[in-house]
């Protein structure tokens, strides 16, 4: 998990920042990155791809994160950005908020497949990154918790749908309340089964 880290190290660049995103499948919900600065030579045992993790895991190695790192941030991409950007530009856009939250930009970002757009900060996409990049993972980690913690507050304002449990994403329990209730102001209404949900409301109701 730190092979990219050390390479880096040894070639003197020391301030090195993990940034990943987490709520790209769901049909509700923002986007939310996170990036993560870890002190040169950290290990935290434990951290790994969030979605290898259990909710308790998460929340506990979130805590170790959070006090071990030099510094941390967060970006996101609301529904309405999503539905105008789509969600491949909007979850990049995501983790360069996360980058450009930084008080001081890192000296080299590690990300998670995808390229963060519209920066100078050098950088390198690693494909399966917070399964082989620590912190990549670190910050998969904190995005995954704080993503989570909204969707429960979406499932308080919305009730019915669930979004505290499935946390937006297609499941069967969802679809039935989806099909049943119609979409919320914070479902994706780019997504198929999202408009496909509108138009069957729109349909009940001009039968009504």
């Amino acid at each position: 998990m730190l092979t990219h880290e050390r390479e880096l190290w040894q070639r003197g660049v020391l301030v090195i920042a993990g940034v990943d995103e987490v709520g790209a499948g769901p049909l509700a919900g923002p986007v939310v990155a996170a990036a993560v600065i870890l002190p040169v030579a950290c290990s935290i045992a434990g951290v790994d791809a969030s979605k290898r993790l259990t909710a308790r895991q998460r929340q506990r190695l979130a805590r170790i994160i959070r006090r071990r790192a030099v510094a941390y941030a967060l970006g996101s991409c609301s529904v309405d950005e999503i539905d105008r950007l789509n969600i491949l530009q909007a979850s990049r856009q995501a983790m360069r908020r996360a980058i450009e939250a930084f008080a001081v930009p890192p000296q080299f970002v590690l990300s998670d497949a995808r390229q963060v757009p519209d920066t100078t900060i050098p950088q390198r996409a690693i494909v399966h990154g917070d399964a082989l990049s620590q912190s990549i993972a670190a910050a998969s980690i904190l995005a995954k918790v704080h993503r989570d913690r909204l969707m429960e507050r979406l499932g308080a304002r919305y009730p019915g749908y669930g979004f505290e449990q499935h946390r937006g994403y297609c499941t069967a329990r969802h679809m039935a309340a989806l099909k049943r209730l119609g979409p919320t102001p914070v479902h994706r209404r780019s997504f198929a089964p999202v408009t496909e949900a509108a138009e069957l409301t729109i349909d009940r109701v001009m039968r009504a």
